[in-house]
């Protein structure tokens, strides 16, 4: 068949129209693929926070349930209505050059004001995913680490404090430490690395949980005469539920912290995890019977969120070999910290400090040691954790300690002793009517 230049040039233009309109709809169908991903991740991070209510409930005595299910339903609340206000155009301030600080004014007046304009899907994180899909997924996160908080000083802080604390933590001091790594900041530059916030959601949420419970003080009859009194938690059951749900949440933690549904890399990630949180079981149970001499659930439960958040630095760049141990470890080390902890008269009811910024702290420095990328050293690591331990902790006592002298942070001796829920809430978690 003999072509005439025209129509080889019309034939040219249909295939490259073509093959235009199919890389257009291959885009298309992959910001979908990977938008839902990140939405469910969003929504499996979300349901994190029944998981912590239940944790923390189950754990509590029953005379503080109410209070306790308050503040976790109102923790991501404010978490996330104060990430909205400032808290994401802190933590993503768009560094001309990599900072300390930056306020994303332009990316505050788009949200509130033109939102029209944040409609750039296509254009938005390489096409992984939509402009709200972000900012949400973030929102998640940074309610999480308030809600560390909230576990540690249970059953004896002011509700108007804590709430006051969450403001200002969720606010302005977690978004500023994310911004020096997620958001481009110094520490991404040193070459820091914390994959889905091992330090910046874990032990940042653990030094300011760990700030609270130094300032408002061990409740009445915890520590006697040189001795650990334990303070049976309302519901067992609760609390292994809540644990369950944690580590389904943690699918869309570090699932989701791939930004995209990347087939290779999201089930990696969600191996490791799962490894992790399996070996941090294991630790907890052998360390409770070494420690304690008996079957210690509530170990078990921590050593599997002890595993969870040890791996989160570095679910993506370790390898399931080294993630068994890195768990395992985690586990172990969960254990310690508590037993620790009680020695220095530090009463954390959840063991929230053990978990969040103990393992926190390890994952991050794991990574240093065990990542396949050989960019990441050692010294680099525990520069960051030094760096945002300092601050995070540093602001949390500041803020505590101002709380404390102006409003006061812990409630009164006869409120403790009675519990919070019928003088706080008007009514009991656990209350049995019968029939006249």
């Amino acid at each position: 068949m003999n072509w005439s230049l025209h129509e080889l040039a019309k034939v040219s233009t249909d295939v490259l129209a073509q093959g235009a309109d199919l890389s257009t709809d291959i885009t298309q169908n992959l910001l979908t693929t990977n938008n839902v991903w990140m939405m469910l991740s969003t929504a499996l991070v979300f349901i994190m926070h029944l998981g912590f209510a239940g944790v923390e409930a189950g754990f509590g005595q029953a005379k503080n349930t109410v209070n306790i299910l308050f503040k976790n339903t109102v923790t991501p609340i404010i978490g996330i209505v104060s990430y909205a206000i400032c808290g994401f155009f802190l933590m993503y301030p768009g560094f001309d050059v990599p900072g300390w600080f930056g306020f994303d004014g332009a990316g505050w007046s788009m949200f509130w004001f033109a939102p029209e304009n944040a409609d750039v899907s296509a254009g938005y994180a390489g096409a992984g995913y939509t402009y709200w899909t972000d900012f949400l997924f973030q929102a998640m996160f940074a309610a999480t680490a308030a809600t560390i908080v909230s576990g540690a000083i249970a059953e004896r802080v002011k509700l108007g404090a804590y709430l006051a604390f969450t403001v200002i933590y969720v606010g302005i001091i977690y978004p500023l430490i994310g911004s020096w790594k997620w958001g481009g900041g110094v520490l991404d530059d040193w070459g820091f690395y914390d994959f889905a916030g091992s330090t910046l959601v874990h032990s940042v949420g653990g030094w300011g949980a760990l700030a609270g419970v130094i300032l408002v003080g061990p409740r009445i009859g915890k520590y006697v005469n040189g001795k650990t009194v334990d303070k049976p938690g309302a519901s067992v059951p609760l609390a292994v539920i809540g644990v369950f749900l944690l580590w389904l949440g943690w699918f869309g933690f570090n699932g989701g912290s791939v930004l995209s549904a990347d087939p290779a890399l999201v089930s990696f990630v969600l191996v490791t995890t799962s490894l992790a949180a399996s070996a941090g079981g294991l630790g907890g149970f052998l360390a409770g019977y070494i420690a304690f001499k008996r079957l210690d659930l509530g170990m078990v439960l921590n050593g599997v969120l002890a595993g969870l958040v040890g791996i989160t630095a570095g679910a993506d760049v370790i390898n399931p070999g080294p993630a068994l141990f890195v768990g395992f470890v985690a586990g172990l080390l969960v254990v310690g910290s508590a037993v620790l902890l009680d020695k220095l008269k530090l009463d954390d009811v959840v063991g929230a400090v053990s978990v969040h910024l103990t393992c926190g702290v390890w994952g991050t420095l794991a990574v240093g040691i065990f990542s396949t990328n050989p960019e990441h050293s050692f010294f680099t690591q525990l520069t960051g954790v030094l760096i945002c331990g300092v601050t995070a902790f540093g602001a949390a006592l500041i803020i505590f300690y101002l709380l404390k002298v102006t409003i006061g942070i812990r409630v009164s001796e006869e409120h403790e002793r009675t519990g919070l829920d019928s003088h706080e809430h008007g009514i009991r978690g656990y209350t049995i009517v019968y029939d006249e």
